[in-house]
């Protein structure tokens, strides 16, 4: 049976970023001037000795996207339904050992947001919640589906990884797209920052976009936590990871994010820093790596990163975001999941992404492209 695992476990994490950091400045001369580029390219553009080319790739990853995605950008807001969790996870707020005030929105509630979403000019929205499957189980999602299906043009969820049959019965009832990250692929340190709970199983979130594919679903958002890992490994396997699942579900379209490790309650510091030119270097890879796919910005980022990022590559941004069930109208106070960094509002960042000539969509384009 096709699984990305069988890939998977004939790679070696440290023969893997060996590989990368022996790339030399004639490989990425090389991978600059290839039309069509591979894994191996990707690995050189990753590199340390890509660093001194950051100029070039950002031309190249400019040129690429508007010639995919014209000028457009697309923007999308999240939002928090549960902060319950049975996870033990190291490098977030919902972790189970966190002695926090738990919260689950109900369908009134979910209507609150959701009116303070729609006001805002939202046509596609996120729906994250913890891991808790007794709790905020399919049921509970598929009823805030059906709750909500009519006022969205296209609705995305990040919970916790399901089953096939789970995804089918979701999609029948409006679900568009299915966030799922990796959060690292070194499958040693996951087991760290994963110690208990459901999401311990590395092997069943690693195969959870196959079961996605298998469902049929729209599209399937790929990604790893930057800071938990070596970050040009992680990137290499996540796009391994992309180019499996295109090759194998070629009738789903495919979107990147970028998440860094942000403060929270309970606290981690990343192990492995990634700095802003490191972030930069690595969207434009995946840029130049394939023109196709989307790739996403969240508000974990700064107001003058994200100012600066927006023409390199960046096809969707999220705006006002909050990362707490109810933090739109329902409950402001409760606790994040996260700090977010780029506090303005929706109508601050239209403006910025507006005076950067780019248009704004509020939904997902890609209803256009079949």
């Amino acid at each position: 049976m096709s699984s990305f695992k069988n890939v998977f476990d004939t790679y070696n994490w440290e023969e893997t970023l060996q590989s990368i950091f022996s790339k030399t400045e004639d490989d990425v001369l090389r991978a600059l001037s290839n039309a069509k580029r591979d894994l191996e390219d990707f690995k050189a553009l990753i590199s340390p000795a890509a660093k001194p080319y950051l100029e070039e790739m950002a031309q190249l990853s400019r040129q690429l996207t508007k010639k995919r995605f014209g000028n457009t950008i697309q923007m999308y807001s999240p939002m928090y339904l549960s902060n319950e969790c049975q996870n033990i996870c190291t490098y977030c707020g919902f972790s189970m050992t966190n002695k926090i005030p738990r919260r689950t929105l109900t369908d009134a509630e979910i209507l609150k947001e959701v009116a303070y979403i729609k006001s805002k000019g939202y046509d596609h929205i996120l729906l994250v919640t913890g891991e808790a499957n007794k709790i905020v189980g399919v049921d509970y999602i598929n009823n805030a589906l059906k709750l909500i299906r009519a006022q969205f043009s296209n609705i995305t969820i990040e919970v916790q990884p399901l089953l096939q049959d789970e995804y089918e019965l979701l999609i029948d009832n409006g679900l568009y797209a299915v966030l799922v990250y990796q959060e690292t692929y070194h499958r040693e340190e996951y087991k760290k920052h994963h110690p208990k709970g459901k999401k311990s199983n590395f092997d069943f979130r690693l195969d959870t976009p196959d079961r996605l594919g298998k469902a049929g679903i729209h599209k399937i958002g790929l990604g790893a936590l930057f800071g938990l890992e070596d970050w040009r490994a992680d990137s290499f396997f996540t796009a391994l990871h992309l180019k499996y699942l295109q090759k194998t579900y070629w009738k789903t379209k495919y979107s990147i994010s970028f998440p860094r490790l942000r403060p929270h309650s309970g606290g981690l510091e990343p192990k492995v820093e990634m700095t802003d030119p490191d972030l930069v270097q690595l969207i434009c890879a995946f840029r130049l790596l394939d023109e196709d796919v989307e790739l996403s910005m969240s508000t974990r980022e700064s107001e003058v990163f994200r100012n600066n990022i927006v023409n390199l590559g960046i096809t969707s941004i999220s705006a006002e975001s909050k990362t707490n069930p109810g933090g739109y109208a329902v409950a402001p106070e409760s606790l994040e999941q996260f700090e977010i960094s780029d506090e303005r509002p929706t109508e601050e960042i239209t403006a910025m992404l507006k005076g950067n000539g780019l248009d704004v969509v509020w939904k997902d384009w890609t209803n256009n492209w079949e």
